[in-house]
Formats: structure tokens, C-alpha cells, sequence
């Protein structure tokens, strides 16, 4: 039994803190033993969607995660962009604030919904906060925040919050 690999992420405080994503290898390796080790059910009696994921395309998923995925890429990706760590209402956030180089820009905020992940924006984000690198005018830009709330942490167990807004964030 592998030991429960360390968090990602640094603990949240009231405080915003700029930090660099670097998952250990260890956690890489540990999720790759695990797809390995998956025990499938057996074939559906239909070929279609009608009762869940057809058995060949989760085996086919699974398989690209386990030996394909590269995923130090999409750490480097991420890590493209300015990441940051706060507590906001007694939960942990994760977000990215990118700054347009367009002091005009306008704020927004780009959130997603569960099952979501940051991946929805990734290719979105420069031509947001940068449009005239894309074929757009610098009347169109953006300052983005995005939310990473797969990586938020859990709220107290005793359900108590400490709601302070976050400091450091212009």
C-alpha cells in the first residue's frame, strides 16, 4: 500500500501567496499505479451511452492517463501563469490572476462548474488578457482571475469559517 503523497499545494492563510506548482514524482507515479491496477466490471449488454460510459472508451481513457498523458507539459503549463494561494471564508483557494499589459483592461472572473477544471480556460486565458497578440484591439482586453476549485481544500470540520478578505491581490 503506497503512503498518501504530499499536497501539491501550500496550506491556505488569510495572507495571498504567489507559488509554483510542482507535483513530486512520486504522486505521478502513484496515480499511473493506480490506473494500472483498476479492475474493470464486465461488458455492457448495449453498445451505446444508454448505460454509462461504453467499457472501451473508460479502458481507452484510462490507458492515454496511464502511459500517455504528459503531465510535467501541463505542469509547465500551468506554472506559465501566476498562481496563488489564499483562504477565503475558512476554504482554501487556489487561483491565477493574470494582468492584461492593457491598463485599460477590464477585471473578470472565470469560474467553472463541477466536474469543470481550469483546463476549460487554458487556451483562453492569453487571448483574454492580451488580444492584440491574437488579432484583437486593446479596448477588448481583460485582467483575469481564475479559480481552480479542484484544488480548494475543505471547509473546517466543525463547519466554522473565518471570513476576511484576501490581502495582497492588485
Amino acid at each position: 500500500m503506497s503512503k498518501e503523497p504530499e499536497s501539491l499545494i501550500p496550506e491556505a492563510s488569510e495572507q495571498v501567496r504567489l507559488f509554483h506548482i510542482s507535483v513530486p514524482q512520486e504522486a505521478v507515479d502513484d496515480l499511473r499505479a493506480r490506473l494500472r491496477a483498476i479492475r474493470f466490471p464486465n461488458e455492457q449488454p448495449v453498445k451505446d451511452w444508454s448505460q454509462g460510459v461504453p467499457l472501451a472508451q473508460a479502458k481507452a481513457l484510462l490507458q492515454y492517463w496511464e502511459s500517455q498523458y504528459d503531465w510535467r507539459r501541463f505542469e509547465t503549463e500551468l506554472n506559465s501563469f501566476p498562481n496563488f494561494r489564499t483562504s477565503i471564508d475558512g476554504l482554501g483557494i487556489h487561483f491565477i490572476h493574470v494582468r492584461s499589459p492593457h491598463p485599460d483592461a477590464l477585471p473578470i472572473v472565470l469560474t467553472h462548474g463541477w466536474p469543470g477544471s481550469i483546463v476549460e480556460f487554458m487556451k483562453v486565458i492569453q487571448p483574454l488578457s492580451n488580444p492584440t497578440e491574437y488579432g484583437g484591439h486593446a479596448q477588448e482586453s481583460f485582467r483575469l482571475f481564475r479559480d481552480l476549485d479542484f484544488l480548494t481544500s475543505q471547509p473546517k470540520p466543525d463547519g466554522t469559517s473565518t471570513a476576511s478578505p484576501p490581502h495582497g491581490v492588485n
